[in-house]
């Protein structure tokens, strides 16, 4: 009997326990807020997260087939597929002066010859050159890996539409009225642009979220960026631009092609750079750049400082990339915007950079600690007397020795060239568009929310009848 009363009592209590666990999860149902997790906060959260390209309202057996038929650029990273509009040449390799054998001609045949990009301090800004060739160059390549993107001729298949716009060109070469003319190359290129871009069904379909334009010049795309401001950017900083046209969530900021050349048998060491500091450029700038003047006014007469006024043209770039490998730390100073190809040239020449600009934005700085191989001064530090000097010279051969080794594991990820090759600038720029891709599919998706609803409503309007005795 006892034993029969004590599974009885067991029963029992089993039996309310999950009435009790039922009723309370109704309850958290019943107030109609989602209780799904946010894998983002969680500690080691990248065990958790998905693929940030993974599309999740695909079907499995859709899935299966991109997985079959896909090109990996990694282990288990899918390569950013990318849809290029067939542009006319005026947009970009009839700016560098190539003319195509037939009226049709888009392209140049790049595996006969690769049309020169102009030199000097246009090569700086010449970004969209390179990431047009890359993707010329993933059609007909016949290794794939190390690439970060393949160009895809379905639109509907790709995660990204690319502009081929070579806006910084258009804007250094193009934007003076020439004779004969009532406005600019620039002006009118860049009204047949936008023109074209809206009238596309690619650009209608995602409002423009999922295209990749090109302006790493400050002033390139000026007139045009205003209308499209939902594309992605590619930018050098966000100085000239409005945070609801360009901002670090939405757009990419891409390192300057450096000037100087590369430092390719380095041999030097702390005690064979005598300079303590370098500088040479424009000192008296606007905006920002006042702190120019005050450095150079505060340093000039330091002994192991150089720091003059100077300029790329007529020797220049090779007389900085002499000074630059002959000092321990390079000035980046702001100037009219913050940034500059100082930094990147300071790079090349494994000269540790001394970055003095609060609103600078840097490349890839969501993957690169750039704390390991930069020092960072504030704008309100800087000028302080004997702020600069001191800071530097408290730099020892050891911690300095670390981030000029730093600088030669990374600068491979600064440099400019064709055919690229992986983790070089090119493939690291795709990479950080790939990191986009998710959140262009949220804003995407969360723009269709009402879609149906707001196509119901237009028909219910237009299809609703007039009453007889209107009027």
């Amino acid at each position: 009997m006892v034993s029969v009363a004590y599974k009885s009592l067991f029963c029992w209590f089993l039996l309310t326990s999950s009435l009790f666990i039922l009723s309370w999860l109704s309850l958290l149902r019943s107030t109609g807020h989602s209780h799904s997790v946010v894998f983002g906060i969680l500690p080691s959260s990248k065990l958790f997260r998905f693929p940030e390209n993974w599309n999740l309202d695909e079907s499995v057996s859709e899935r299966a087939n991109w997985d079959k038929n896909s090109v990996k650029c990694g282990a288990n990273v899918p390569m950013l597929r990318v849809f290029m509009y067939d542009l006319p040449s005026e947009f970009h390799f009839d700016l560098l002066g190539w003319k195509g054998v037939g009226e049709k001609d888009v392209w140049p045949d790049i595996r006969e010859k690769v049309p020169d990009y102009p030199g000097g301090l246009n090569l700086q800004h010449s970004i969209e050159y390179w990431l047009t060739l890359d993707l010329l160059s993933s059609e007909f390549a016949e290794n794939l890996i190390g690439r970060s993107a393949v160009r895809v001729h379905n639109s509907s298949e790709a995660d990204v539409v690319f502009v081929p716009f070579f806006a910084s060109l258009c804007y250094n070469r193009f934007s003076k009225v020439r004779l004969g003319q009532k406005r600019s190359t620039n002006v009118v290129l860049q009204e047949k642009l936008v023109k074209f871009l809206v009238a596309q069904d690619e650009w209608k379909r995602s409002g423009g979220k999922d295209h990749i334009i090109v302006a790493h010049h400050p002033n390139s795309l000026l007139d045009a960026r205003m209308k499209l401001w939902p594309a992605i950017f590619i930018l050098s900083d966000f100085g000239r631009y409005p945070p609801t046209i360009a901002n670090a969530e939405k757009d990419v900021i891409a390192p300057y092609r450096h000037v100087t050349e590369s430092y390719v048998d380095d041999s030097s060491d702390f005690d064979s750079r005598p300079t303590l500091l370098y500088f040479q450029g424009a000192i008296y700038r606007k905006d920002g750049g006042t702190i120019r003047q005050e450095l150079y006014y505060m340093l000039k007469n330091e002994t192991d400082v150089h720091f003059t006024f100077g300029t790329y043209q007529k020797g220049g770039a090779r007389q900085t990339s002499k000074g630059m490998r002959a000092s321990k730390f390079c000035l980046n100073i702001a100037g009219d915007t913050p940034s500059s190809n100082r930094l990147f040239d300071a790079i090349a020449s494994h000269c540790v950079p001394v970055i003095i600009s609060d609103e600078i934005e840097l490349p890839n700085e969501d993957v690169l600690d750039y704390s390991k191989f930069c020092v960072f001064v504030s704008t309100s530090d800087a000028p302080k007397q004997g702020f600069l000097l001191n800071l530097t010279r408290n730099i020892g051969r050891e911690e300095w020795t670390r981030m000029w080794k730093r600088l030669r594991e990374i600068e491979h990820m600064y440099e400019y060239q064709y055919p690229s090759k992986e983790k070089d600038a090119v493939q690291m720029i795709w990479q950080a568009v790939s990191r986009k891709v998710s959140g262009i599919r949220w804003r995407i998706h969360r723009n269709r929310r009402f879609s149906r609803t707001i196509a119901h409503r237009r028909q219910a309007v237009s299809s609703s009848s007039i009453p007889r005795n209107f009027g």
